[in-house]
Parts: structure tokens; sequence; C-alpha cells
């Protein structure tokens, strides 16, 4: 039986691993991988490399082990999820997997957003394929945020059609803890359970805009415009279509509040309050200089 993190080599999957490395040998975890190449340094550190697509699910017969834990985390590529998904779950199915953590999407099926849909279906396929599941329903990372921080600077100002709606955001890494948690921990306590996934303190993109500036010395105002308006702003940047769309839609949806907090089971998990984004606003603004 091993440990396995699919998309290892992904933003996500590595901080997952680097969190398992610190309670477990590195010879009970595998990583799924596309490219062996980017995952040397895994291997380096001990962990088994299998080498698997979600896009061909012929290659993913040799990606699970009877009796293994899995972290399927969700592809990056919105559009293909739900094929690429359902790939991983069959072949999990068929190898008798002891658990399958699943990374959704904060509220699950009550969740009413774009970006959401793929994770629904994701979850609906997980039921209906009788596996023994844990749903890890992660809410928005500071870091989606911090990580644009760049035109923000430039510009002075965060511009969005969130209104006065409340993010509940949580570091990445909380959420990589979390997943290491389910993963490790008996299985009784986390088979057929669904967590919410939130960060501590829910905030506003006025309090996010006044925290930059105050970290940074500079002037930073939150400018709240039409939806319509914003998506012409993503476009004229470049921002391809399809996901300014969605950036514009998920702004709208925390304007409803979809994004706000829905209890502490992310901090139950990792056993500790989760980071606040005044941390990682002074690490993004850190590497920006």
């Amino acid at each position: 039986m091993s440990i396995v993190v699919t998309g290892a080599t992904g933003r996500l999957g590595r901080l997952v691993l680097d969190a398992l490395l610190a309670t477990e040998p590195a010879a009970s975890l595998a990583a799924v991988v596309r490219d062996k190449a980017k995952a040397a340094d895994l291997a380096e550190r001990g962990i088994e490399l299998r080498v698997a697509d979600y896009d061909r699910p012929e290659t993913l017969a040799g990606a699970f082990r009877a009796g293994d834990r899995v972290l399927l985390v969700s592809g990056s590529e919105v559009g293909r999820r739900v094929p690429q998904h359902t790939a991983v779950v069959a072949a999990a199915k068929a190898a008798g997997v002891a658990q399958l953590a699943y990374t959704g999407i904060l509220g699950g099926p009550e969740a009413d957003f774009v970006l959401a849909g793929e994770h629904k279906a994701t979850e609906a396929a997980i039921l209906a394929s009788g596996l023994p599941y844990t749903f890890l329903r992660n809410g928005w990372y500071t870091e989606n945020y911090t990580d644009n921080l760049a035109p923000v600077l430039a510009h002075g100002a965060v511009v969005a059609n969130a209104g006065d709606g409340r993010v509940a955001s949580a570091a990445r890494a909380d959420y990589a803890a979390a997943a290491a948690a389910v993963l490790t921990g008996p299985l009784d306590a986390h088979l057929g359970q669904a967590y919410e996934l939130n960060g501590d303190v829910s905030w506003s993109l006025a309090e996010y805009a006044a925290e930059v500036a105050a970290r940074s010395g500079q002037e930073i105002t939150y400018t709240n415009v039409p939806a319509a308006a914003h998506l012409d702003i993503l476009t004229g940047a470049g921002v391809p279509a399809p996901f300014a769309e969605i950036l514009v839609d998920v702004d709208e949806a925390v304007a409803r509040g979809a994004l706000a907090s829905r209890g502490d089971d992310l901090a139950r998990l990792i056993g500790r309050a989760t980071t606040p984004i005044a941390e990682t606003i002074g690490a993004a603004l850190k590497a920006n200089r």
C-alpha cells in the first residue's frame, strides 16, 4: 500500500508531498506524473514515480495498486476535466484502492458558479463508482490573488466585480496540509466525509487592497465595476475570453457569498489556524521586489 498523489508536479501536488514527507517515509509515497523528467527531484527524495496521463486512460492502469490511498488533484485544464477525472476514477476502481480523496470546490453540489460544474460532475462520478472517498472541497487560495500583484502594484488598483462580497481564503500550503492529514489519518475517520475547506477569516477586496497598500507603502484602491466592464478590461489586457468569463463569474459568486466561510473544517484538519492573508501578501510582495 502506498499513499499516491496525482498531478504531483503541480503546485498543490508538490506541497502535499512536502507535507507527507514530514511524517511519512518516502518509500511509502508514490507520485503520478506525466513527465518523469519534471519529477526528477521527487525521485531523488525517494518517492516512487508512476507515469500516467489523465488524457490517456490506458496509461492509468499502472498508476494505482490495491489498498492505495489516493489523492486525485483536480486537473488544471478547464473544459477537459470531467473525462480526465472520470478516467482516474475508473482506474482507481479497477485497482481496488482503499481511499480516493478528491480536491473539489467549496460548496460541493451547492456551488452555483461555472467553475464548479466539473467538480460537481467529478464528485457524482466518484459516488457512482462506489469507491471509498473523501471530498476535500477547497475554497479559494489566497495565492489566486497574490500571484497577480504585479498589475495591482503597477496600476495602484484592485479591479473586480465582486462588490462587498467576502472571501474566506487560505494559503495553498494549508489545503495541502489538510490533504496530507486525510491521507495519513485513520481511514474510518475520513471515509465518506465531505470537508468544506476555507480560511478562518473572510475578507473583502476593499480590505485586501488596504492590506496590500499598508504592506507595500503604495496607494492601492479597490474599484468595483460592472461585470461587462470587467470582462472588457480583462480581455483588453490579453486574458483569453473564456478564462476572462470565468474570472468575472467567480467575482459574481463572491458577491453572492459563495466563497465566504463554511466553517472550520480546514483549521481542524491541520490542527492550527490557517495562514493569515497578511502573511501571504507579505511573502508575495517580497517575491515581487
